[in-house]
C-alpha cells in the first residue's frame, strides 16, 4: 500500500510558513475578534513548533535558519489582542 504525507499548503512568505507552523503546533491563536495572533505562552506547543522546523524546513532553508525565523515571529506576537479591552 502507498503511503503518502500530507503536505502542507503552498505558502508565499518565509514569516507566512512560520506562522502556520506555529498555528499547527497550537503556540498561537488568532484573536476571534480581530484577527490579531496571540502567543499561549504554552512551552510544549512552542517546543513541538520547533521541532516542527527543524523537521521541515522549507525548501532551500536550513534548520537553523527555519528556528530562526519561528523565534522571529514569536518575539513579534503578544500574548493580548492590541484590539480587545483589558480584563478587569
Amino acid at each position: 500500500m502507498l503511503m503518502t504525507k500530507e503536505r502542507r499548503s503552498a505558502i508565499r512568505t518565509l514569516r507566512g510558513w512560520a506562522i502556520s507552523v506555529l498555528q499547527e503546533a497550537g503556540a498561537i491563536r488568532e484573536c476571534e475578534t480581530h484577527g490579531w495572533m496571540q502567543d499561549r505562552a504554552d512551552p510544549h506547543a512552542r517546543e513541538r513548533a520547533f521541532d516542527i522546523a527543524r523537521q521541515d524546513a522549507p525548501e532551500g532553508l536550513s534548520q537553523a535558519e527555519a528556528v530562526a525565523e519561528i523565534e522571529d515571529v514569536l518575539a513579534s506576537i503578544g500574548d493580548t489582542c492590541p484590539e480587545c479591552p483589558p480584563d478587569c
